[in-house]
């Protein structure tokens, strides 16, 4: 083909090309023109709202002498509402005010973009989040134009920073009045308001069915020392309420714990397998379930919270907070049910996702669930006793896990730090030998002395506790102990019994002699 030709095929080609796009381009705008524009595309909101912003919003009063408020109506102005707190939350937290004036008339803008050139001027930026709206119409025109209400006891949270470093973090509850108007048929806010009367929340009360006293767990008035393991099936470690969620295995293992003279069990609640922010009914069923065959035989359980769940930012609070509402108040009044623990080793996070993201999100997580549920304890599953040192003041329980041997001097440090039960609720080591462990001896023998030598501090020390874990598994998860086969065989030999259904030494020391 001569150099002619070949330019010439080039030019057709690129034709035939640009044509192509021209006509997609066509289709796509009428397409859009046809379906209706949603309004998180052709305005500035950088993220679907209702996907990353779900405060608490209860209407005291929808009530109006005039015109009667239309539920389809309330609903657009809540969403709008709603909206524009997220957008003024983005506003504040990147110091820009692109998309405000989608949400807010040209006074309010104004009143908004100065305090951002105020906080540039200053290099302050504010994370800031809304937790819970308590709105009340007071007046909704006769056409359908113009609603104002006042949005009271707002609970609001704000982190500050100062070229980048924190300097302080508050909750305040305040009342607001505002004005909306119907624009272009969205809602704007004409006038937003706050009281002059805000104050810092009040502390929440105590537990009543679960409660404690100095370092001791009462039960219904009772003493009740944790003597407990650590729950997943053999078959599904770390997937127990999926597709093979099986309540005769539980049961049939329930019992085996139970004729063990264990009192206690720990399982673990996924964020995301549950439905993050919108908690599925299904999953609230098995875990009903499963707790229902708990106190069949006799056994008290703690449920912990936000496995796998890794954010932790102020803009992720209120869809965390929506999921741990759903699952707390489903069983507020669930006497099997001894503690919520609201995270597992949550300070393994602290260096990917800032030890004061994880601390933060812990603290108020802890008041958004005793807001819900007074009747039981709250705990942190802390990786290490140094890590239990935080939030002592937060907590019902003190919470720990243990896998060394050097027990006796971690729970005295820890001991010294706070008056409050001690709970060890993760503790063992593994059977494990390979070629990565060759001059270990026996494993297995290893194993059942560390467990006696455990059992022995537990009564000394008259330690609640929690073994890990009642079985072997064939199958670990990468997202659990990583992709080097050293680490993920090590944490499959945990077990008293092995694969295979048999006891191993260690099973002697599985409860206190």
């Amino acid at each position: 083909m001569t150099t002619k030709k070949r330019h010439k095929a080039l030019l057709v080609f690129l034709f035939v090309f640009l044509c192509s796009i021209c006509i997609y381009g066509i289709s796509v705008v009428f397409s859009f023109l046809n379906t209706g524009a949603d309004r998180a595309s052709i305005l500035h909101l950088p993220i679907e709202s209702v996907q990353v912003y779900l405060p608490k919003i209860k209407w005291s009063s929808i009530e109006n002498p005039g015109r009667p408020m239309e539920k389809q109506t309330l609903k657009e102005i809540q969403k709008d509402y709603l909206n524009a707190w997220h957008i003024k939350n983005i506003a504040y937290r990147e110091n820009n005010p692109y998309g405000l004036k989608d949400y807010y008339t040209d006074s309010v803008q104004k009143n908004l973009i100065n305090t951002i050139k105020y906080n540039n001027s200053q290099k302050l930026n504010v994370e800031t989040t809304t937790l819970q709206h308590q709105p009340k119409i007071n007046f909704y025109s006769a056409d359908g134009q113009l609603v104002t209400f006042t949005d009271e006891n707002v609970v609001e949270y704000q982190r500050v920073f100062k070229d980048g470093k924190f300097v302080f973090d508050t909750e305040l509850s305040s009342t607001y009045h505002v004005m909306m108007l119907l624009e272009d048929g969205f809602w704007r806010i004409r006038h937003l308001v706050k009281d002059e009367n805000e104050k810092k929340l009040q502390e929440i009360k105590g537990s009543q069915f679960a409660t404690t006293k100095n370092d001791s767990i009462f039960l219904n008035n009772i003493p009740f020392k944790i003597q407990g393991i650590n729950y997943y099936p053999q078959e599904t470690p770390w997937d127990m309420f999926g597709k093979k969620f099986n309540t005769e295995i539980i049961d049939k293992d329930f019992k085996f714990i139970s004729d063990l003279k264990l009192n206690t069990i720990r399982i673990f609640v996924q964020y995301e397998d549950f439905g993050k922010a919108n908690v599925k009914p299904e999953k609230l069923k098995k875990l009903e379930e499963t707790i229902n065959l708990a106190k069949k035989h006799n056994l008290k359980v703690i449920v912990t919270l936000f496995d796998f769940y890794g954010d932790y930012t102020v803009q992720d609070w209120t869809l965390t907070h929506r999921h741990a509402e759903s699952i707390v108040t489903y069983f507020k009044d669930n006497t099997t049910i001894i503690a919520w623990d609201i995270k597992n080793e949550p300070d393994l996070d602290f260096k990917n996702r800032g030890e004061l993201n994880v601390l933060k999100w812990l603290e108020y997580m802890t008041k958004e669930i005793k807001k819900h549920d007074s009747n039981h304890l709250i705990t942190i599953g802390w990786s290490n006793f140094k890590a239990a040192k935080n939030l002592t003041n937060t907590v019902d329980l003190v919470s720990f896990h243990h896998f060394n041997d050097n027990f006796e001097n971690d729970f005295s440090s820890l001991k010294e730090t706070t008056k409050k039960p001690i709970l060890v609720e993760e503790f063992g080591v593994p059977s494990y030998k390979s070629i990565w462990n060759l001059f270990m001896g026996d494993s297995k023998k290893s194993q059942a002395k560390y467990h006696e030598k455990m059992q022995g501090y537990f009564t000394k020390y008259n330690v609640s506790h929690m073994s890990w874990t009642l079985y072997d598994f064939t199958k670990i998860p990468s997202s659990v102990a990583g992709k080097m086969p050293w680490k993920r065989n090590k944490q499959k030999h945990f077990g008293f019994i092995d694969k295979n259904g048999n006891k191993k030494p260690s099973f002697e020391f599985i409860t206190p002699k």
